[in-house]
């Protein structure tokens, strides 16, 4: 099944328990998808790649906007974001843990023979392409430092 028939499926869902949080989250997630289509051509679908850095983007936005608040004292526009972004989060694959990302580093660290910061962009690149999806960038970014000092 598509994620645009999921969120189809799940905006019906939403609709009939008039859950409004989940509804406006899976709007926005339609609208990325509308959006993406549009911009790469007359194309029907866009690929499962494209959708899960749509939907990765979709999360970290409302993270950021959560951490704004938050920071600001605005508790009561935090909760809403973060709601959002919980309701995103189960579209995307199961996100792996810190120990999980650091066995997969230390491993193209040990295949490549790199060492030190100086190819800290080339081990990013590879754990990234191999790790997308399942691991956030930030994430990715300080387990690599982390490894390679």
């Amino acid at each position: 099944m598509s994620l645009q028939s999921q969120i189809m499926d799940a905006m019906k869902t939403a609709m009939k328990e008039k859950d409004t949080v989940a509804l406006e989250s899976l709007r926005a997630i339609k609208s990325g998808i509308l959006l993406a289509q549009t911009e790469s051509g007359a194309k029907e679908e866009i690929s499962e790649e494209e959708e899960i850095k749509l939907l990765q983007k979709l999360v970290k936005q409302r993270k950021d906007s959560a951490a704004i608040y938050i920071q600001q004292n605005r508790q009561d526009l935090a909760d809403p974001e973060l709601a959002q972004a919980a309701v995103i989060e189960k579209f995307l694959p199961a996100q792996l843990t810190e120990e999980e990302v650091e066995a997969v580093v230390r491993r193209i660290i040990a295949e490549n023979n790199f060492s030190g910061m100086a190819d800290m962009g080339k081990v990013m690149g590879i754990a990234s392409k191999e790790l997308a999806g399942t691991a956030d960038g930030k994430m990715i970014s300080s387990v690599v430092k982390k490894t390679l000092v």
